[in-house]
């Protein structure tokens, strides 16, 4: 009976298949996947993350020095966050421990700096590398204060999420964050160059199939490896051509998370593109959203609320535009409602725009927070009572419909406001031009009346 390979919890340790390997005693020439074979052995063979590890990259500036400080890695999935912390460790002499933050608890955490600390007493460093740090909760983030501020370990946390949002201020005060890009073409290209030479021949894909491969890694070069190895290891034939490399492997889905920060970074891209009036971005970057499966219902409110803060009276057709772009939606469904919603986003960066209401607005919040509780001033309040007629409610008032031009000119600030604000400052542009000239010509009758009274 063969020997069961065991996990010690305490180690709290996910096995890569490389860990597994070593750790029961096979040698290189094991089945190994091709991701794992082409794992980089120094950091001069990590791709793609040239702004940290080399000239006067962050990282290649600590390794210049001789020091290494705690890190977080924040960056998609596949971009060689574990592989630069291995390397760190195994650059700076220092033992490497691995937590993941999905399997481990306070009690695996004690035990490591347990370790940790009793490393440091015989002349020993620790590198603590935390794989999803973001899943600790606020508490067991805490935990690592102490032995972070005292080096017992150097800290390097991954996470895909964005740190500002998902770590504690004090834990990123004592870590410097590390932002590692997605794999572009060239250095996903390179990674393809390194399996043909590990295959010691070429990928049997056309030059369009190779760049099909690159677009459903999606940045990804773990993933990468992954398909090219599934490429390699097809019946042997003619070099495949897009189509046939879409029927071989199963497309990956777009890296998206709903409540995550991909989600938010999407919806952020989407709304600029509105607003800087290109429908053609603005449609890409809602076909990536829907295609990632977002809820069109809550694009349908989004674009309702551009409809208001950036195109307001420029085009008041905008906002019915949106709303019945949810409506038609609701009444279709998916994938025919779609097609409503892609018209209201084409309509909305189509129109000129204009933020003057969403501005007025804020200004008359402020102006009414800043001004307590003035009083209207008493010709245009009402007076149903001798009482109120005596104290001059409603006295003077004059009906506007029968002024000339329809404007009478009288005042309706408070009377303790010497100052007459200007909240709402309409554009030039759309139909907004024309309602400037309209409050041009009643704010100058306004005016005059003040000034001659």
């Amino acid at each position: 009976m063969k020997p069961v390979l065991r996990v010690r919890r305490e180690d709290a340790y996910v096995l890569t298949m490389s860990n597994l390997f070593e750790a029961a005693g096979m040698d290189d020439g094991a089945p190994r996947p091709l991701a794992d074979r082409l794992r980089p052995k120094t950091l001069d063979e990590v791709v793609g993350q040239d702004h940290l590890l080399t000239g006067k990259g962050p990282i290649a500036r600590m390794r210049a020095q001789g020091r290494l400080a705690s890190m977080i890695l924040w960056g998609p999935p596949g971009v060689g966050k574990t592989t630069i912390a291995r390397l760190l460790a195994q650059d700076s002499g220092l033992e490497f421990e691995r937590l993941s933050a999905v399997f481990s608890g306070v009690a695996d955490l004690k035990k490591v700096f347990e370790r940790a600390r009793a490393r440091r007493q015989s002349g020993r460093g620790t590198l603590l590398f935390v794989d999803e740090i973001h899943r600790f909760n606020r508490a067991q983030q805490d935990g690592f204060l102490p032995v972070v501020e005292e080096g017992v370990v150097t800290l390097v946390g991954a996470t895909t999420e964005n740190p500002s949002f998902e770590l504690n201020a004090a834990l990123l005060s004592r870590s410097q964050v590390m932002v590692l890009k997605r794999l572009d073409e060239a250095a996903l290209n390179l990674l393809l160059d390194r399996a043909e030479a590990e295959y010691g021949k070429p990928l049997p894909v056309t030059d369009e199939g190779r760049a099909t491969l690159a677009a459903l890694a999606d940045g990804d070069g773990r993933y990468l490896l992954n398909l090219a190895e599934e490429v390699f290891e097809s019946p042997p034939g003619h070099n495949l051509e897009p189509g046939e490399i879409a029927e071989l492997l199963q497309k990956r889905a777009p890296a998206y998370d709903k409540d995550r920060d991909e989600h938010y970074n999407l919806i952020s891209a989407l709304h600029k593109s509105i607003r800087g009036s290109d429908p053609d971005a603005a449609l890409y970057w809602l076909a990536r959203m829907l295609g990632a499966g977002e809820d069109p219902l809550y694009l349908a409110r989004r674009l309702v609320r551009m409809a208001n803060e950036d195109i307001g009276l420029a085009d008041p057709t905008a906002i019915h535009a949106a709303l019945a772009a949810k409506d038609v939606y609701d009444f279709l469904g998916s994938p025919e409602g779609e097609l409503a919603l892609a018209q209201a986003v084409v309509h909305l960066a189509a129109a000129p725009k204009s933020n003057a209401v969403y501005t007025a607005w804020k200004g008359a919040m402020r102006l009414a927070r800043e001004t307590g509780s003035l009083m209207p001033p008493k010709h245009i309040l009402n007076a149903p009572t001798k009482l109120m007629k005596s104290e001059g409610y409603g006295s003077g008032y004059e009906y506007d419909h029968d002024a000339a031009g329809g404007i009478s000119g009288q005042d309706y600030f408070p009377d303790e406001m010497r100052d007459r604000p200007v909240l709402y400052s309409p554009t030039d542009r759309g139909r907004e031009a024309a309602i400037a000239e309209r409050l041009a010509h009643w704010r100058g009758i306004r005016s005059k009346r003040r000034g001659g009274q």
